[in-house]
């Protein structure tokens, strides 16, 4: 189902959340809604980097809305026609920097996935902690007792004004009690919650039922306030020597007030940390770069509406500056329950920093001030954020997010902006699980025990238990900088995210496996049987392995080079696995993978993600064995003047059923003399890039093969298929030995 199909059959709630997220200029819902189809199907991570491409979704774009404006005048929808318009023209703007245009897109497609995966989220999170909501529901059964006995004890204060002045202090009492529990239990785990949700745990951060218990307990001690000072009118009226009222009256006005003043100056919270549209995640700014960040109060009057202003500063720590529209009113629109919701959306930390990885480790808040007034109560506010990252480069992002991680994984004093000078060691199971927290978030699948194992041993070697160990700052983030764990693991997520999301979300990539592990595995397996892991050495690779069988019938696990980000750019990874197929001597080439660990056939647990196309749609790896290495060789898309479509094959549908045609009548030693001329002069060269790699050799120079590599290139075919011609080269390689073809 299309993802704007999906989000309109969510609930109000999330609904009300996809209502607030197009409250805003870049991208109106109109046009997200009519063009719907359209903007799911391009590349915006693509075009958000190139600037051509960017420039052809641009032009793309304003065609679609001319169709739609074409559309509504024929339906004569006046109003409709009036708005493509006027998005057309704003549009329009980024015409010098379509870029921006395709980064904005893509980030609102993104905060859709976001509310889908918190939706999908929810309901395993009800699943999957049912003892614990049962312990949770006692405990909030036991405070809305409470909290009803507060209100009924408020009411029969009201129907009998004339008792005792101990049942007023018992009343006080209660209410005492209950803001201890809220302030002091319920909100600090809220807050908890706040922080471990920002850095990916599947925790509801709702405050619905927290206001509805703040403005319960303020209502009440207005009311004590109000009775309070009705009793004053009676005493001044009516008072005797030694009034017990006259006496208390003031001790018991000022512990009213003082309970008040308490909870409102709680009740100010920040229930949306600052965010930029393009971040790793919260808590990472960038100078000169929007960012929003929300605010809330959990105390509810209706006749506050817009008249509460919130101001917004920053820590005056290298005097960074809030540019934008730094003051809000607290307002109930911009909330999905109707809440008082401040939400800045265009704030600018302004300042340059140096580029240096200290950086990252700097905190820095962001304060909100108001004045609440109200029946004769003034109570001034402040509302914190989470310890920000304020960077001033891209490349210190990664870094940053790093730091976010740690933060709020250990720490749960949220003010503790010297928390890196000495930071304390994480214990593996609290680091575990926020590794997992990582990847739940971004696919909706976390990491399982197995997983988590193979990590701790390449963290802490082979261990009985990993409970009792602890991962130091130094190790996560710092260590052998650039190559930190965090930039493997890091590699390794934004490699799934991008390219292998469904088959990580499907069970199908083992991925975090030792390779030790990974043999003992498939030995024990029928040949053909393979399984999909993560490089230990390459950052952001993926490999699979396969088990073979020798001549002696002993099982013989083979592996190929790591595939990266470029490899799977290029070609699905689906399609590799596919279509990957081997030549070792003479032999014919074939796929050898041919059973998914342990043992679902291939074709079985990949089909639904195959191209309808078959054929050379993708120019595919050629792979062969050299001295028990695997050696991959690629070649990239090239043409050859006069004779051969210059189209990209992955562009073109390929025909069935055509035959080989030689190549300008070229074989043998002609075919192969021409070959090297080419090669010699690469001014004609049709081929743009040839790279032959191995774990245990350099990259061979591109374009051009020194004699005392190439032996011999015998053979060139073209092999045409429906204009688009795919050269298949027979070459021998001295320095390895063996033979192959690409194809």
């Amino acid at each position: 189902m299309a993802q704007w199909d999906r989000l309109r059959q969510l609930s109000d709630v999330y609904r009300q959340e996809l209502h607030e997220l197009y409250d805003r200029d870049a991208l109106p819902m109109d046009v997200r809604h009519y063009l719907s189809v359209w903007i799911e199907k391009q590349e915006w991570l693509r075009a958000a980097q190139d600037p051509d491409r960017a420039m052809v979704l641009f032009q793309d774009l304003l065609s679609n809305l001319d169709i739609q404006h074409s559309r509504f005048v024929q339906e004569e929808s006046f109003l409709l026609q009036h708005n493509i318009r006027r998005y057309k023209q704003n549009f329009q703007n980024y015409q010098d920097d379509p870029c921006t245009l395709a980064r904005n897109i893509l980030w609102f497609l993104e905060k859709e996935k976001e509310i889908l995966d918190r939706a999908d989220l929810a309901e395993q999170v009800q699943f999957l902690n049912v003892a614990q909501e049962a312990m949770e529901i006692s405990s909030l059964q036991d405070l809305e007792r409470k909290m009803a006995g507060l209100r009924n004890d408020m009411q029969v204060w009201i129907m009998f004004p004339h008792s005792t002045l101990s049942d007023l202090h018992k009343l006080l009492d209660k209410t005492e009690e209950l803001i201890n529990l809220l302030v002091k239990k319920e909100l600090v785990e809220w807050q908890r919650r706040q922080q471990k949700a920002c850095i990916g745990a599947p925790d509801s951060v709702c405050l619905d039922q927290l206001e509805t218990w703040f403005t319960c307990v303020a209502v009440c001690l207005f009311q004590v306030r109000e009775f309070l000072s009705k009793l004053e009118e009676l005493v001044g009226k009516v008072s005797y020597a030694n009034d017990p009222v006259k006496a208390q009256k003031p001790a018991l006005q000022k512990r009213a007030d003082t309970l008040l003043k308490d909870l409102l100056k709680s009740s100010f919270v920040v229930e949306t940390q600052p965010s930029m549209p393009q971040g790793k995640g919260p808590l990472v700014l960038r100078t000169n770069v929007q960012f929003s960040v929300k605010t809330r109060l959990l105390v509810k009057f209706p006749e506050l509406n817009h008249s509460m202003k919130v101001n917004v500063s920053m820590d005056r720590y290298r005097r960074f500056n809030v540019l934008g529209n730094n003051t809000k009113a607290l307002n109930m629109a911009e909330s999905q329950s109707g809440g008082m919701v401040a939400d800045f959306r265009h704030l600018v930390s302004d300042n340059d920093l140096r580029i240096s990885l200290s950086v990252t480790e700097e905190l820095h808040i962001v304060y909100f001030n108001t004045v609440f007034e109200q029946k004769g109560l003034s109570v001034e506010l402040q509302a914190c954020s989470l310890p920000v990252v304020i960077i001033s480069n891209s490349s210190q992002q990664q870094s940053a997010w790093a730091s976010v991680l740690w933060f709020n994984m250990i720490s749960q004093d949220t003010k503790d902006v010297l928390f890196f000078a000495n930071s304390p060691a994480a214990a593996w199971p609290q680091f575990g699980e926020m590794l997992s927290w990582q990847f739940l978030s971004a696919t909706k699948r976390g990491l399982n025990d197995a997983q988590l194992e193979m990590i701790a041993h390449r963290l802490f070697g082979k261990k009985q238990s990993y409970d009792n160990c602890k991962v130091a700052w130094s190790k996560f983030s710092k260590e052998n900088p650039p190559d930190t764990f965090y930039v493997w693991f890091d590699g390794i997520l934004v490699m799934v995210k991008s390219y292998l999301e469904d088959l990580w979300r499907d069970g199908h990539i083992m991925g975090f496996v030792s390779k030790g592990k990974e043999k003992s595995l498939l030995k024990k397996k029928q040949r053909g049987t393979f399984l999909l892991r993560f490089s230990e050495s390459v950052i952001g690779g993926i490999t699979f392995s396969w088990v073979e069988t020798t001549i002696t019938g002993e099982p013989d696990v083979k592996t190929v080079q790591p595939f990266t980000k470029t490899d799977l750019s290029q070609i699905p990874f689906v399609e590799i696995i596919r279509n990957f197929q081997i030549l070792e001597a003479e032999n014919i080439p074939e796929n050898p993978l041919l059973y998914l660990y342990p043992n679902t056939p291939k074709d079985e647990a990949f089909g639904r993600y195959y191209s309808e196309r078959t054929g050379a749609v993708y120019p595919r790896p050629f792979s062969l064995f050299c001295h028990e290495q695997l050696v991959v060789m690629t070649v990239c898309h090239w043409s050859c003047r006069n004779t051969l479509d210059a189209r990209s094959p992955m562009s073109c549908d390929m025909a069935q059923g055509e035959g080989l045609e030689p190549m300008n009548g070229l074989y043998g030693e002609a075919a192969g003399e021409s070959w090297l001329s080419l090669l010699s002069h690469p001014a004609e060269n049709p081929i743009q890039q040839i790279t032959l790699r191995s774990s245990k050799s350099s990259v061979l120079p591109s374009l051009f093969w020194p004699c005392g590599v190439v032996k011999s290139m015998w053979t060139m075919l073209s092999i045409k298929m429906s204009g688009t011609a795919v050269i298949l080269v027979n070459f021998s390689l001295v320095s390895y030995g063996a033979v192959g073809c690409f194809y």
